[in-house]
């Protein structure tokens, strides 16, 4: 794990590998150590950057930033700074849920620096305002309650029902993630999201080759939205993990990596 002091946070990541660089975001609320698997299949080829984001794993929060919405364009910015400190200037960048999010907040301020994107298990549109309403409740009661709660509420959400009848050890990561989560830096997280604008008139914009990837249960961020990407972009690829839920670069990283690392392998030098 290395850090870097930027923008009035110290950001920890972790860099693998040799060759194009490949920067991955999380999800909410996890931390870099969810792309485990995409970072031992990618680094024999490919320099892969995981950062923790704003507030999440071991990256600090603003002190200022308390009380206050950490935005998907303020994280960007943050991954703006730290590929400028390793001098990075292109890079296929991807990112998942929340992650994406970020990825088409970075596209929308720095498109000339992707070289490629990859949106896994994202949505472009902004929330509606029921899902405004829910992630305030939520974020109160990360701050009143902590993290356990959430993490009971939103697991059976977030995997398949094949995922967690088989696969407990993927359940207890995400669950030690979940609730190891800083719940501040999760509530300022829900109100940045629940703030993000409406990206739906961006994609028609973009240029960069992408791979949209989705779970093919996932009940978050299901396969409609994936569609409206793959539709909106052009020239983008569609794949639809089968098996998987919302988070489905864990739940089936064999399928997920095949995918990625072959999007990735035709790219042009």
């Amino acid at each position: 794990m290395k850090k870097a002091s930027l923008r009035g946070i110290q950001m920890a990541y972790d860099v693998e590998g040799s060759g194009p660089a490949v920067v991955l975001l999380h999800g909410f609320p996890f931390n870099r150590s969810m792309w485990s698997e995409q970072v031992a299949a990618l680094s024999d080829a490919y320099r892969v950057i995981t950062p923790d984001l704003r507030g999440f794993g071991q990256t600090s929060a603003a002190p200022e930033q308390q009380e206050q919405p950490a935005t998907m364009r303020e994280m960007a910015e943050d991954v703006a700074a730290l590929l400028d400190e390793l001098d990075i200037e292109r890079f296929a960048l991807g990112g998942l849920s929340m992650g994406g999010y970020v990825a088409l907040a970075f596209y929308r301020s720095f498109p000339l620096r992707v070289r490629a994107l990859i949106l896994a298990d994202t949505r472009p549109q902004s929330d509606t305002d029921e899902a405004r309403e829910n992630r305030e409740r939520q974020a109160r009661q990360a701050t009143s309650e902590g993290m356990e709660g959430i993490a009971e509420a939103m697991l059976p959400k977030m995997l398949s029902p094949a995922t967690i009848k088989e696969r407990k050890e993927v359940v207890e990561r995400l669950r030690a993630m979940m609730t190891g989560t800083d719940p501040h830096a999760a509530a300022a997280a829900l109100r940045g999201m629940a703030e993000r604008p409406d990206h739906t008139y961006l994609l028609a914009r973009i240029l960069a080759p992408t791979l949209i990837m989705v779970g093919s249960e996932d009940q978050v961020t299901p396969l409609t939205d994936a569609q409206v990407m793959q539709r909106e972009i052009r020239g983008s690829r569609l794949e639809v993990i089968e098996g998987a839920g919302h988070v489905s670069n864990m739940e089936r990283p064999s399928e997920f990596n095949h995918v990625l690392r072959d999007f990735l392998d035709a790219l042009q030098p």
